[in-house]
């Protein structure tokens, strides 16, 4: 297990060298030049004296390569400058940011995974009209998109019937009970499509595996049928399920952004398309390379609970 779990930690940091790389590329290979919208963009006119000296404050004169490695060293260092908009460290710019939008992401992954969980569980268990309920209702969910839901969670709970809050962000140290609050509709919208393709995943590996001749097996032993499902069947069915929650964690770096815009969340997804449209490279740079880590890590937690559930994934990986 030691081996398969140093396995996995080498990939994930070969993973984390070549997207910091293909970043710094691709924010290379965008047009615009990041001197002249901080001189005003092209509404004015710009000195090329003037356009030289910001230039060389930013680092932008250097060669290419040197700013390469300047960008690697910073990662690694945990420096990443300032911002060229903000005028502040991109640390202190994106720390509060990045909270907000891990609790949000944390929290819906947990509740999507929990619900998903239980709804294909108790489909595939029932059968019939439940079943059927339950698998339709599923596909519904997959098939809305997250802001279609977030804004009928606004206009329902918040302005037609008033129950909770439609947005904004309150600290957790100034107010608990309003900080949790506010997170109650971002964090069930996002859960909902988790929930609808962990329930649908859940549903299709029970099924499967209800059919083994190995509970039939476990059953002629005398084991009850709750006990040979809660203790076999549904275990076997979350090695699938967990492969497929480590994809939905991907998947929610886009979903947040438009979560963040609907109920005005200060987050790292409305940062970064400010910070795109302003070409503030550091903190575009700095904002992927955070959520690329958080999603590689993931990754990598899913990929060793993956070989903790099946042993034969981990034979198969030395």
């Amino acid at each position: 297990m030691i081996r398969y779990i140093g396995i996995r930690i080498v990939t994930g940091i070969v993973l984390v060298w070549v997207t910091m790389t293909l970043i710094f590329l691709m924010l290379q290979a965008v047009p615009g030049d990041p001197a002249v919208q901080i001189l005003g963009g092209g509404n004015t006119e710009i000195s090329p004296e003037a356009l030289a000296a910001v230039r060389e404050s930013l680092g932008l004169d250097r060669p290419v390569w040197v700013q390469y490695f300047a960008f690697l060293g910073s990662v690694f260092t945990g420096n990443f400058g300032e911002s060229y908009v903000y005028a502040q460290p991109v640390v202190d710019l994106i720390g509060p940011r990045l909270q907000v939008t891990l609790e949000i992401a944390i929290f819906a992954l947990i509740l999507g995974t929990i619900v998903g969980v239980a709804l294909g569980a108790w489909a595939a268990r029932s059968k019939g009209a439940i079943d059927t309920i339950v698998s339709g209702f599923l596909s519904v969910l997959t098939s809305v998109p997250v802001y279609v839901v977030g804004a009928l969670f606004v206009l329902l709970f918040a302005l037609t019937w008033h129950l909770l809050p439609s947005g904004g962000f309150t600290s957790i140290a100034s107010n608990p009970g309003t900080h949790f609050a506010r997170l109650i509709l971002p964090v069930v919208a996002l859960s909902l499509p988790i929930a609808a393709v962990v329930g649908r995943m859940t549903r299709s590996q029970v099924m499967e595996n209800l059919e083994q001749d190995w509970v039939r097996t476990a059953r002629s032993w005398g084991q009850t049928r709750a006990g040979v499902f809660n203790k076999h069947v549904l275990r076997n069915s979350l090695t699938s399920v967990a492969a497929i929650v480590g994809l939905e964690a991907g998947s929610l770096i886009g979903s947040t952004v438009l979560v963040e815009r609907i109920f005005n969340l200060p987050g790292v997804g409305s940062l970064l398309i400010d910070s795109v449209t302003a070409r503030d490279y550091p903190v575009v740079q700095s904002i992927v390379v955070v959520l690329c880590i958080c999603f590689i890590i993931l990754s990598l937690v899913v990929e060793i609970v993956y070989g903790l559930l099946d042993p034969r994934i981990r034979r198969a990986a030395l």
